[in-house]
């Protein structure tokens, strides 16, 4: 079982760096279409970031519904901690969301308002880590 969990966190590392990196890219992007910038690469490295970060979110849930099925632990941290996975597959769909704007050429928000949304992983994977880690109840 700790080859699957060694598995499960290196899915994890994985979506999480994509998770980070992809809204600086639309970042970029917004301020660099403003700037009136060539910003044509920065869909492709997006689009292409997207795809990676997915297919490590699947082997990341995949590995981690493994654990929980072989290890049977319910307790309430593990409940708690799955709302945080949830509200953080939620923001996967909000990256999406985003990636469709920006390869359509819609408006993107602005650069301020996307800095913004790039932290509010961190209160996400923050509290994930914290509970699977401490396991305080």
């Amino acid at each position: 079982m700790l080859w699957i969990k060694a598995l499960h966190l290196f899915a994890v590392i994985g979506w999480l760096a994509g998770l980070f990196y992809l809204p600086r890219i639309f970042v970029h992007y917004a301020e660099g279409a403003i700037a009136g910038e060539d910003v044509r690469r920065l869909v492709v490295m997006a689009r292409r970031l997207f795809t990676f970060m997915t297919i490590m979110a699947v082997f990341a849930l995949l590995f981690g519904l493994w654990l929980w099925l072989g290890y049977q632990d319910s307790g309430r941290w593990l409940m708690l901690k799955l709302v945080f996975v949830l509200g953080l597959i939620g923001y996967h769909l909000a990256c999406r969301a985003l990636l469709g704007r920006l390869q359509r050429s819609a408006p993107m928000p602005s650069g301020f308002a996307l800095r913004v949304f790039n932290e509010a992983a961190l209160l996400l994977v923050v509290p994930i880590i914290l509970l699977a880690v401490v396991k305080p109840f």
